[in-house]
């Protein structure tokens, strides 16, 4: 055994493919558990109200309502009210959600109620339409409560 690539029949050619192959395989798994340990939502929770508001509405501009869901209370209206929201972003023109995604949110008022319920009223800069936000905490967590912005402007 003079050829120390040569290891139960195999020849060098062969040998130096099946190592090459291998690290190739490696590689890839080695990859693909990187991408897949990464949590789903790694948002950063909002130390305030006027955060969370921001983020919900940011997240909601830009078409991303994983994140927006992610600082929303979880409750049965307010993923209705989301979903319906997602449907008027999915169903605007590649340009108009450009625009949207595009445009700056301007902060009118925020309004304490108490420790624990703050109101964000705001526009954006695209259709300049003022809205309103209830933002609650809740388990020590500030969260926007969707279903009661609508009945704040009314």
């Amino acid at each position: 055994m003079d050829n120390p690539y040569i290891f139960r029949g195999i020849n060098a050619a062969t040998y130096l493919c099946v190592t090459n192959c291998m690290r190739q395989t490696l590689f890839f798994i080695i990859i693909l558990l990187i991408s897949c340990t990464g949590s789903k939502n790694s948002y950063v929770k909002a130390e305030n109200a006027l955060d969370a508001g921001r983020e919900f509405i940011n997240a909601c501009a830009v078409g991303d309502f994983s994140k927006a869901a992610f600082f929303m209370v979880p409750a049965e209206k307010n993923t209705a009210k989301l979903k319906e929201n997602e449907r008027l972003f999915r169903e605007k023109d590649k340009e108009g959600r450009q625009q949207l995604r595009n445009s700056s949110i301007v902060i009118g008022e925020v309004k304490e109620l108490n420790d624990s319920a703050t109101l964000i009223y705001y526009s954006n800069s695209f259709d300049k339409q003022p809205q309103v936000l209830e933002v609650v905490k809740q388990n020590g967590n500030w969260l926007v409560n969707f279903d009661n912005a609508y009945k704040s402007l009314q």
